[in-house]
């Protein structure tokens, strides 16, 4: 007999029947509202050093640049005809760096703004904005000291 699983009940319960595959959902890429596209486009690669996928216009007013963050699965995605968000409005998306003092270090010989880095009980933190104000974090990867103290 095929185990029950709440999953199942509810399904059987919504008359849907037969098996179920294993789900998986992936977080790839994410909108970010901008004023000036090619401002931004400089922005994310000359002072972030992400890499430029591509900048393509599908139809006539829909223009797509694709940004992908050194070493990120994640991508994100300036344009025009896109989104109704206003430019600016995107807060708290955050970076996961490996080494918090040469990330931000290099960030600033680019040119990028960044915060002087706060330590929140043996995490870092950092923060910028790009040019419309859409606010970001940088997060050092949890030292494994740090991640076991907190279990």
């Amino acid at each position: 007999m095929p185990e029950v699983t709440p999953a199942v009940v509810v399904l059987c319960a919504a008359g849907i029947r037969g098996t179920l595959s294993r789900m998986e959902m992936r977080l790839e890429v994410v909108q970010v509202p901008v004023s000036d596209v090619d401002k931004a486009k400089s922005f994310y690669t000359d002072r972030l050093g992400f890499v430029l996928d591509h900048d393509v216009e599908y139809i006539p007013g829909m223009r797509v640049v694709q940004l992908t963050p050194p070493g990120s699965a994640a991508s994100i995605v300036v344009g025009t005809g896109m989104t109704s968000m206003p430019p600016g409005s995107l807060e708290g998306l955050q970076l996961v760096v490996p080494d918090m003092a040469s990330t931000r270090a290099e960030l600033l010989r680019r040119g990028a703004e960044i915060s002087e880095v706060q330590d929140m009980g043996g995490i870092a933190f950092a923060y910028f904005s790009d040019p419309d104000g859409n606010r970001w974090v940088l997060q050092e990867a949890t030292r494994p000291d740090v991640r076991e103290a907190g279990s």
